[in-house]
C-alpha cells in the first residue's frame, strides 16, 4: 500500500469501529415496553442526545405514547445536541463540568423524584455522563466541583480513580439517582467507555450500588497527590457523603443492561482489516497507562516485526491517561500517544497508525472542534523535520494539538454520539 492508501484504510476501519458502538444499532432492540404510568427518559453523557433521539421515536412509533406519557431530560456535551420534541436536551460542559450540566442534573433529579411506582424510569447513560451530570454534595460548590476534576485529569488519574471521588461529591452519582426515583422501575442502558465494562464506573453509576468508599476516594486524591479544597476534604470526612450500597432499598426493582462496549467496536475494526487482507494482532482490548509508555511497547513491536508476507496491524482499545507536565500543552491521550509513536519510529519507513477517541474529541477545551486524535506515518516526521519541528520538544509540553496543527496529521470527526473509549491501530507493510 502507499501512504494515501494507509491512511484511507485506517480512517475507514476507525469509522466502521465507531458506527457499530451508534445508539441508533445498538439501542432500539433492548428499549422495554412502556409501563401503565409514563415512560421518564434520563439520559446522560457524549451519547446522550442521540439515544433521547432514538427513544423518543422507538415509543411514539412503537406504542403511540404521546407527550402525556413520555417525557424526560437528556444533558449532552456542547455539540452533541440531537433534535428531539417531547424529550428536552441540554448541552453541558465536558470533561470540565459547568453551569448548564449543574442545573441539568438538578432539573433530572427533581424528574426522577417526581416518578410514581407506575412509571418507568429510562436511563441511557453513556460515557461523558460523569461531566454533564453535575450535583455537588451538600457544602460544595461548582467551581470546586470544576477545581477537583482538572486536578484529577492533570495528574493521570485512571478514570475508575476520578469517578471513585466524583461518586462521593455528588447527589447523583454511585448510586443516587436511582434512589431518588425509588419506588419506581429504573432501567439502565448504558454503552460503556470504561475498561471491564464496570457498571459502576460508567458515568460514575447513577443508578447501581457503587463498590468504593469514602475511604477510596481519599485513598485516590492522594495517590495522584491531588490536595483537596478544604471543602473537599470535609465532605470527604462526612458520613452522610457515603454511596448507596447494595443492599439500598433503591435497587429492589432496578435493572442494568450494556447495550453496546468497546469489545463492539473493536470486533468491527478487526473485521474491517481482516476484509482488507491484513493480518490483526490485538494487543490489548482494555489497555490502561501513560500514553507516550504504551506507545514505546507498540513502537517495539513493530520494530521487531521482520519477513512480513502481507500487511500487519497493531489493535488496541482502553483509555490510556496523560500525566500534564508542561504548561501550555493541548492534546489527550490520542494525541499524545500518536505523537510519541511518531518519536520512536522516526526511522522505520512503510508504516501508519490512527489513534482517536469514539467520541470524537480527544482532550481539547470542550469544543465540537476539537480534534478525535491524530493519523501519523513517515512522512509526518519528514513534514515535522521540514517545518523545524522536533517531537520530542511537543511531548516535552504535552503540546500534542500544536504538533498536528503544524504537520496537518489531526483527525478531526466532530461529535459522533456514542463514545466506546478509544481506538488505536498502528498498520504495517514493510517488504519482508
Amino acid at each position: 500500500m502507499n501512504p494515501d492508501e494507509r491512511r484511507s484504510l485506517l480512517r475507514r476501519t476507525f469509522d466502521a469501529g465507531v458506527a457499530a458502538a451508534h445508539p441508533a444499532v445498538c439501542l432500539p432492540a433492548h428499549l422495554p415496553s412502556p409501563p401503565k404510568g409514563r415512560v421518564i427518559v434520563l439520559a446522560a453523557g457524549k451519547g446522550g442526545g442521540a439515544c433521547a433521539e432514538i427513544a423518543e421515536k422507538f415509543y411514539r412509533e412503537t406504542y403511540g405514547l404521546g407527550p402525556d406519557r413520555l417525557l424526560g431530560l437528556a444533558v449532552t456535551r456542547h455539540g452533541h445536541a440531537r433534535p428531539t420534541e417531547w424529550i428536552k436536551v441540554v448541552e453541558a460542559g465536558h470533561p470540565v463540568p459547568d453551569a448548564a450540566g449543574l442545573q441539568g442534573a438538578a432539573d433530572t433529579i427533581a424528574l426522577a423524584e417526581s416518578a410514581g411506582p407506575d412509571d418507568l424510569v429510562l436511563a441511557l447513560i453513556t460515557g461523558g455522563g460523569s461531566a454533564n451530570w453535575v450535583a455537588p454534595a451538600d457544602g460544595l460548590d461548582l467551581a470546586v466541583k470544576q477545581a477537583t476534576t482538572k486536578a484529577l485529569l492533570r495528574s493521570g488519574a485512571p478514570i475508575d480513580a476520578i469517578n471513585t471521588v466524583r461518586k462521593h461529591l455528588s447527589k447523583i452519582k454511585g448510586g443516587r439517582l436511582a434512589r431518588a426515583a425509588h419506588p419506581a422501575k429504573v432501567v439502565t442502558l448504558a454503552i460503556s467507555d470504561v475498561p471491564r465494562d464496570d457498571p459502576s464506573v460508567i458515568a460514575s453509576g447513577p443508578t447501581v450500588p457503587d463498590p468504593s468508599t469514602l475511604a477510596d476516594a481519599v485513598a485516590a486524591l492522594e495517590r495522584f497527590k491531588v490536595t483537596p479544597h478544604p471543602d473537599v476534604a470535609k465532605a470527604l470526612a462526612d458520613p452522610a457523603n457515603e454511596s448507596p450500597k447494595p443492599d439500598d432499598a433503591a435497587f429492589e426493582d432496578a435493572a442494568f443492561v450494556v447495550v453496546s462496549r468497546p469489545a463492539d467496536a473493536l470486533a468491527a475494526v478487526v473485521k474491517t482489516l481482516e476484509d482488507a487482507g491484513v493480518e490483526v494482532r490485538v494487543v490489548g482490548a482494555d489497555l490502561e497507562g501513560e500514553a507516550r509508555e504504551v506507545a514505546a511497547e507498540h513502537a517495539a513491536i513493530v520494530r521487531g516485526l521482520t519477513g512480513l508476507t502481507k500487511p500487519v496491524a497493531l489493535v488496541s482499545g482502553g483509555e490510556l491517561t496523560v500525566t500534564i507536565r508542561g504548561q501550555n500543552g493541548r492534546g489527550g491521550p490520542n494525541q499524545e500517544y500518536a505523537l510519541a509513536l511518531v518519536e520512536h519510529l522516526r526511522n522505520v519507513p512503510d508504516w501508519a497508525a490512527l489513534a482517536g477517541d469514539t467520541d470524537g474529541a480527544d482532550g481539547g477545551g470542550g469544543s465540537p472542534e476539537d480534534p478525535a486524535g491524530a493519523v501519523v506515518d513517515a512522512g509526518t516526521i519528514e513534514r515535522a523535520r521540514a517545518k523545524g519541528l522536533d517531537p520530542a520538544y511537543f511531548l516535552a509540553e504535552n503540546d500534542s494539538t500544536g504538533f498536528f496543527e503544524a504537520t496537518g496529521d489531526g483527525l478531526h470527526t466532530g461529535p459522533t454520539c456514542t463514545n466506546v473509549n478509544d481506538l488505536r491501530i498502528v498498520l504495517v507493510d514493510m517488504p519482508g
